[in-house]
Formats: C-alpha cells, sequence, structure tokens
C-alpha cells in the first residue's frame, strides 16, 4: 500500500530511506535542518525524490503517513515532538529496510565497543568462506540503499543504541552483543539503563530459531539478562570460563563449540592483537559458526584480516617514533582498550566534544603507560582537571597538525604517540574520519 513517507534527516541512513521508500512505490518528501552534501543531493535528485533544506516545513511533514527518522536526531527535536504529538507513526532506515529485505539473512552486531571492527571481520569470514554478504549500517553503508539498489541473501549489519532506538519488527537470526558501557548518556537522560534497555532491543523479536551472542563477562549484560526472558538461543563468550555452547580462551587457545563444529585455534594467530580484539574475535567466530561457516574458513580469515581506518591504525614510524591512528575511539571506554593494548611508553592525543566524559576509568592506565597527553579540542578544562596530578606534561593545542607537533617533541625514540580522543570530534573537525585523516597528513609532514 502507497504511503505519504517523510523523511526526517538527508545524510546516509535518511538518503538510503528515501531511494528504498521510492522504489517501493510510496511519495516520498526528504526534509533536512541542515545543508544535504552535494553527493546526496545528486543522488535525490537522479531519483526524482522532492527534499528540502535548511528547515522543515512543518505542515507538509504533519501530513505524513508514516516518519523515518535519521538516528543523529534525538527525541527531543522540537519537529520531532510535534510529530509524535500528532500520533504519526516513526521508525528508522533499519525498521524500513527489514520491511523490504524479503528472504535475506541478518547478522546484527552492537555493543559500546569494537562493533565496527568485530562487523567488518564477520564480513571478512563471509567473504573469505564464499558466502554473499553485504557490509552494511552503522559502519558506513546504508542498509536500505544496499536493499533497494543491491539485494543479497545475507546482511553484516552494524547497529548503534540510536538506530535500535527506531525499530519495532526488526529481527535478526544472529544478534552480537559485544559489551555494554556508559556512553551517549546526553541521549538517554544521563540515565545508563535507558541505554543498555535500547542495545537490548537487538534480541527483543528474536525467536527460538535465532541465536544471541552475548559477552558473558561483561557484568552489565549478565544482569539486564538475568532480567530478561530470552527466545533466542543463546551462545555466550568468555576468557573466565568454559562454556558448553558458544566460545570460550583458556591459556593461549580459543575454543568455539557449536552444534557439531568444534573450531580451536591459537591466539597468536589472530590478525588483531589485543585482549579487547579476543573478545572481537571469539564473537565473529561464533557468528560465522552459527551459520554454518567451515573452522578452516574461520580459521584463514582470523589469521588474515587488516583492521580498520582509524581504528588502531599503524599510520608511521618517524625517527623511531610510532604512530597510531584510533581516531573512532570517541568514548573513553574505547581509549582504555587502546591504552590497555600499548606496551612502549605513550605520548596520548586527546580531547573534543566531550559527551559526558567520566575520566577517573583511564587514570590508572594513563599513570601507568602515559608520559605526556597532548589535549587537541577547543575546551579541554575537564581533561586538565582530570590529569594534572597524574601526568608531568600535559599540552593544550587546537589542530590536528599542532598536535601531532608537540606530541612529536614530547617523545622519544621507541615511544609511541597515540590519538585516542575519548571523545566527539565535532568541535575543530567534521566528523572523526576527518579528524582521523588530518591527523595522518600531519604525521606525513614531520
Amino acid at each position: 500500500m502507497s504511503k505519504q513517507l517523510v523523511i526526517l534527516g538527508g545524510g546516509e541512513s535518511g538518503v538510503g530511506a528515501a531511494l528504498l521508500a521510492q522504489q517501493q512505490g510510496h511519495a516520498v518528501f526528504l526534509s533536512d535542518a541542515g545543508q544535504l552534501k552535494e553527493k546526496y543531493r545528486r543522488e535525490l535528485e537522479a531519483a526524482g525524490i522532492a527534499y528540502e533544506v535548511g528547515g522543515h516545513s512543518a505542515e507538509r511533514i504533519l501530513a505524513a503517513d508514516e516518519v523515518v527518522k535519521s538516528p543523529g536526531i534525538p527525541e527531543k527535536n522540537e519537529m520531532v515532538k510535534a510529530i509524535r504529538a500528532k500520533g504519526i507513526p516513526v521508525i528508522g532506515e533499519i525498521e524500513l529496510a527489514f520491511r523490504y529485505k524479503g528472504n535475506s539473512k541478518i547478522i546484527a552486531i552492537t555493543g559500546s565497543n569494537g562493533k565496527s571492527t568485530t562487523t567488518a571481520l564477520i564480513h571478512h569470514i563471509c567473504t573469505v568462506a564464499g558466502l554473499d554478504a553485504a557490509l552494511v549500517g552503522n559502519i558506513g553503508y546504508s542498509f536500505a540503499k544496499q536493499v533497494a539498489e543491491d539485494p543479497r541473501p545475507w546482511y553484516v549489519l552494524e547497529i548503534s543504541s540510536f538506530q535500535l532506538d527506531d525499530v519495532q519488527t526488526f529481527r535478526p537470526e544472529v544478534a552480537v552483543l559485544l559489551n555494554i558501557t556508559p556512553d551517549h548518556l546526553d541521549r538517554y537522560n544521563y540515565i545508563f539503563d535507558n541505554y543498555i534497555q535500547s542495545k537490548f532491543k537487538i534480541t527483543q523479536n528474536q525467536t527460538a530459531a535465532d541465536h544471541f551472542i552475548y559477552c558473558l563477562d561483561d557484568d552489565t549484560i549478565t544482569h539486564h539478562l538475568s532480567l530478561l526472558t530470552l527466545l533466542a538461543n543463546p551462545l555466550p563468550f568468555s576468557m573466565k570460563q568454559e562454556v558448553k555452547k558458544g566460545g570460550y580462551i583458556k591459556g593461549d587457545q580459543m575454543m568455539l563449540r557449536i552444534q557439531e563444529e568444534r573450531v580451536s585455534m591459537s591466539i597468536y594467530d589472530f590478525a588483531l592483537k589485543g585482549k579487547h580484539n579476543q573478545y572481537n574475535t571469539m564473537a565473529a567466530g561464533i557468528a560465522a559458526s552459527t551459520i554454518g561457516i567451515r573452522k578452516e574458513k574461520i580459521r584463514e580469515a582470523v589469521n588474515n584480516f587488516h583492521s580498520l581506518e582509524h581504528r588502531m591504525e599503524f599510520v608511521a614510524m618517524v625517527r623511531g617514533v610510532e604512530f597510531i591512528n584510533d581516531s573512532k575511539a570517541t568514548n573513553v571506554n574505547s581509549t582504555w582498550y587502546a591504552l590497555e593494548s600499548m606496551s612502549k611508553p605513550t605520548v596520548l592525543i586527546l580531547g573534543g566534544t566531550d559527551k559526558g566524559n567520566d575520566y577517573s576509568l583511564i587514570t590508572d592506565l594513563v599513570k601507568e603507560k602515559v608520559k605526556a597527553i597532548v589535549c587537541m579540542g577547543t575546551d579541554n578544562s575537564k581533561i586538565l582537571a582530570a590529569f594534572k596530578e597524574v601526568v608531568p606534561v600535559i599540552v593544550e593545542t587546537d589542530s590536528a597538525k599542532k598536535a601531532v607537533n608537540a606530541a612529536f617533541k614530547a617523545a622519544s625514540k621507541d615511544d609511541v604517540v597515540l590519538l585516542s580522543p575519548a571523545c566527539a570530534s565535532f568541535d575543530l573537525f567534521k566528523n572523526y574520519e576527518d579528524r582521523g585523516v588530518q591527523f595522518k597528513d600531519a604525521v606525513k609532514e614531520l
């Protein structure tokens, strides 16, 4: 049945939703309070989709049968409040794509940290095994656009809490929940439980035919699970105990036990290093086993995977100083994981738009591993207050170039300069990718 569909927000997910909705015969109008990127304008115009920028036409929007809201737009937005007040159904792009995916199957991955790496690794295993799967969602390519333009039998979907907030019937055959730590609390009225509920929406529509893969060592997850009636098959993973079904690491061996297939592998053969990546690799291995990928293929893929750009990415060695780009670390926990895997004295570049950060989480690691901090933001007062007693050298800068120069000056041979900001990037950069690219460019100029 054809509907009047309004798309709120014209980023990757909004434009993808508009293209899919139009393809499915709906009358589509896209509205963005800001400006659209040139490539998105071109896509909408080529498809003949009506759109507006620089504000919302309330009358036209409130005449919609349904609204597809971009994940970046919060509930407290005035236009969203008006839509809710009128009782117009609101969904997200993920829900829209799910509606039209046909018989395709979904592996969905969420968590506060590690989801992009795990999603990319699962997709890599699928590719190595010859499975026709698309990599979609929060990792950069819209699920809806993929369904519209190039449908596949499998979708490996990274999904954020903001995207999960707007799902209703969405049901992945395999759901992965890596961890839950306080993040984006500004969007959840600073109530951690609201954020936890949001993450668990990944399993709310799952049935006994589906699988739910989760970290048994995460107290927040296990506590919340004890309050839930889980319908999906539970597949936990752990480093602290052996599990009958799921995965665990004992000594230096990873063991996966799913159905009849048993997979064992040395952690020294993992392409991804660091303890947090052992968790990510277990989760990916279980997901692959669950859908019947052979152990030889899982081993091969885990062994030859390359990590993502802007996530613990080696940039260069300059006069004995190693530079690592972890610009994707937009919260304190991500930075904790980065520091935890450092084995050399570290100069840490921190800062940006604060999301209610609690820096005490990394104080011990900073004490142990960090010789200097370079702040890269417009307001560094919270970082200065948190670390002035802990680190002997703290320098303030307001650009990637200045930050890199200051860090290089503070570093000695055999040190690491680590960009792991623990903050969003919107004060000085377009996004974390832009921040990472400017950092890498500045390193290359040294």
